[in-house]
């Protein structure tokens, strides 16, 4: 099974790419339907509607038929959505076609489950980390290439080639699921009843480090995500910076995180503890966001996103391994999919009210973010007493 562990980084990779790389542009794909902020932050949120549907449903799938027949189905899926993407009529088609590529895409506690099957527990945050790594290497490559690639002077049709180039990487996901990944959900979970979502909720509501994860992570994320739908829009109206820049930045984004996850991760967790790394994890993401509008100046917001992602790669892969070692075998599957479903409802909630916020003031978004992961704090806190270090 160790052998696997590669095949799925690279599934990560590529479908991370693929999503990603056109996350720098929707600022300006929405603009040439002339939509308002708020409009620009829901075509965030829809993608996260469909997520939260995805990673219910997948995640529960993939404990009952298996964890490679749903990553070959979804990413097939989510290439044909970029598709129908590309070629949206208007802003209401695009937003549906983001929810349909949200569900297709909500993979990550399927990938984050068949990590689980093949890791013993004392190596899963190392495991989780360098799923971290190829998610922000995917993270790094998609933006840059979506960015250098689209020409928003053209209108609509400017965007088609990167949007197009996102369904090649989605496709090659698919095909390189069917070739290269064998199984790894264990050989006797189809004989079990795949456990309900209803019951996986109890179970995690019941669980003092688990509940209180799941807290930190939906607020986090909401954040991050926030940040990601204003960051065109905010940099724009202070710096007249366009898709070129903005997938620039994104680029020494998902550097930074891979930096992190795959070389700081490991020997941090083995010294002080998942639970300690994700209260530092989150003191960083309140410095990188408060200091954006104070600073305000080119060269640090691109220092300022990158401190972001750092904080968020050592925050929510630990949170995430913390969720795998506090929940049983049988139950990978519905929880790491109910925890991502949980993280795509804050991606839901977050962006359209931050883009409200914006709206209000530009710079507000910034302290109001940095508010809540504030707040998150004492939470962090919390599960370190309740975890060994």
């Amino acid at each position: 099974m160790k052998a696997t562990m590669p095949l799925l980084l690279v599934t990560v990779f590529l479908n991370i790419a693929g999503f990603s790389l056109i996350l720098p542009l929707l600022p300006f794909y929405a603009k040439a339907f002339d939509a308002t902020p708020f409009a620009v932050a829901c075509l965030f949120a829809a993608y996260s509607l469909g997520n939260v549907a995805g990673e219910i449903f997948w995640g529960r799938r993939s404990d009952a038929i298996g964890r490679r027949t749903v990553l070959i189905i979804t990413t097939a899926g989510a290439a044909l959505s970029y598709v129908a993407f590309a070629f949206a009529p208007g802003l209401a088609a695009a937003l549906a076609i983001r929810v349909v590529s949200g569900f297709f895409s909500g993979t990550f506690g399927v990938v984050q489950g068949a990590i689980a099957d093949i890791t013993p527990p004392q190596e899963r945050a190392k495991n989780m980390g360098y799923f971290g790594a190829a998610f922000n290497l995917g993270f790094a490559t998609g933006p840059a290439i979506g960015g250098l690639l689209a020409r928003p002077e053209q209108g609509l049709v400017g965007f088609h080639p990167p949007i197009l180039a996102a369904a090649v990487l989605a496709a090659g996901a698919s095909l390189w699921a069917l070739v290269a990944l064998k199984e790894t959900r264990p050989p006797d979970a189809a004989l079990r009843a795949a456990p309900s979502y209803g019951e996986a909720l109890t179970f995690v509501k019941g669980h003092p480090v688990l509940l209180r994860l799941f807290l930190i992570a939906f607020c986090g994320v909401a954040a991050f995500g926030s940040m990601e739908a204003v960051f065109g829009l905010w940099t724009e109206r202070n710096f007249g910076w366009s898709t070129h820049e903005v997938g620039l930045t994104f680029l020494a984004v998902g550097g930074a995180g891979l930096f992190v996850q795959a070389l700081l991760i490991g020997p941090m967790v083995a010294r002080w503890g998942e639970a300690r790394i994700i209260v530092a994890g989150l003191g960083m993401l309140i410095v990188a966001i408060v200091l954006q509008p104070v600073l305000r100046l080119p060269a640090a917001s691109v220092a300022l996103m990158a401190a972001l992602m750092v904080g968020h790669s050592l925050a929510f892969p630990n949170a995430g391994a913390l969720v795998s070692r506090n929940t049983p075998p049988d139950r990978q599957g519905s929880v790491m999919g109910l925890n991502m479903a949980s993280n795509a409802l804050s991606r839901i909630v977050g962006p359209p009210l931050f883009g409200w916020v914006f709206s209000v003031s530009a710079d507000l978004p910034y302290y109001v973010c940095a508010l809540m992961i504030a707040a998150m704090l004492p939470v962090a806190w919390g599960v370190v007493r309740r975890t060994n270090p």
